[in-house]
């Protein structure tokens, strides 16, 4: 599969990620929502690997890498959906947005990625005032909303740490194999936290939340994370974040449009200095760089 095909894929998905979490949970309940996705999800990418010829893999890697892959869904998304109960969806994008700063601080220590630069700090500063201005916004509007912004960014530690982990395992197996291995882990662990918490089957979804349920297991989870999976083994893990960068404005944009979310100057403001910060993390090394050999010519 062509990379850059896979990145722009990833964008789309992640991009009408958070509006369909919502709908999903509307009339569900945000539990059973996360947790019929997944297992769907799971069964799916099964099948799928299994119609590929791209049977599991074994090895002690593998299993370490299911582990990593399983492990971060399980986590990442629990707090998401848990978070979508109080925040518009354009905020979880938003905020989901610092994902490459956490990965940036954790891949300095645990893979060969570059050192944290004058630059790379600046924009993490940035980033953690555009947070700050949404936080504000957060603890003026609801005190729920703040809530969710802690779960969201749990979630992006969560979902940082585990990208981090699976790139330095470096398995080599096919992208749809991690996939399934690591939904495979994810369901059940779903499934046990549902039981635990009641287990009751809802009564009167709604069209749209079954749609988005369904859309979800077999885009989000399945395509998304073998997209996702795809990138992340053939690109650095920083550059996969990058992709934070364009998210936000069609995630903001989709949940002004389709389900009337007001956007506020403070949340336009926020978003600006994350993403202001997020490009100059990015891409201010770069550019130092392309400024110094225009010097010497």
């Amino acid at each position: 599969m062509s990379v850059p095909l896979a990145y722009i894929g990833v964008i789309i998905i992640w991009s009408t990620t958070p509006l369909a979490i919502l709908w999903s949970s509307e009339s569900v309940g945000y539990l059973f929502g996360v947790t019929s996705r997944m297992v769907i999800g799971a069964v799916l990418a099964l099948v799928v690997a299994a119609l590929l010829g791209a049977g599991m893999k074994w090895h002690r890697r593998a299993m370490h890498a299911y582990a990593a892959a399983g492990l971060g869904i399980y986590g990442g998304m629990l707090a998401v959906y848990w978070a979508a109960q109080y925040i518009p969806s354009g905020w979880i994008s938003v905020i989901f947005g610092l994902s490459p700063v956490f990965t940036g601080i954790m891949a300095s220590y645990w893979l060969e990625g570059e050192p944290l630069t004058l630059q790379k700090i600046t924009g993490m500063l940035l980033g953690i005032a555009g947070l700050a201005v949404i936080f504000v916004t957060g603890i003026e509007m609801d005190g729920h909303l703040l809530s969710g912004i802690i779960a969201m960014l749990l979630s992006v530690m969560i979902h940082s740490g585990s990208g981090v982990w699976v790139k330095r395992i470096n398995a080599d197996v096919p992208a749809i194999v991690m996939t399934s291995g690591g939904l495979a882990l994810a369901a059940p662990l779903f499934l046990i936290t549902w039981l635990l918490t009641g287990g009751e089957m809802p009564q009167g979804a709604t069209g749209r939340t079954l749609g988005a349920i369904g859309y979800l297991a077999l885009f989000g989870s399945v395509l998304g994370f073998a997209l996702y999976f795809h990138v992340l083994r053939h690109v650095q893990a920083t550059k996969v974040a990058l992709i934070t960068l364009i998210t936000p404005v069609i995630a903001l944009a989709l949940g002004n449009t389709l389900n009337s979310e007001p956007i506020t100057v403070e949340v336009v403001v926020g978003a600006a200095l994350i993403l202001s910060g997020l490009a100059l993390f990015q891409l201010g090394d770069r550019m130092v760089r392309v400024r110094a050999v225009f010097q010497r010519l």
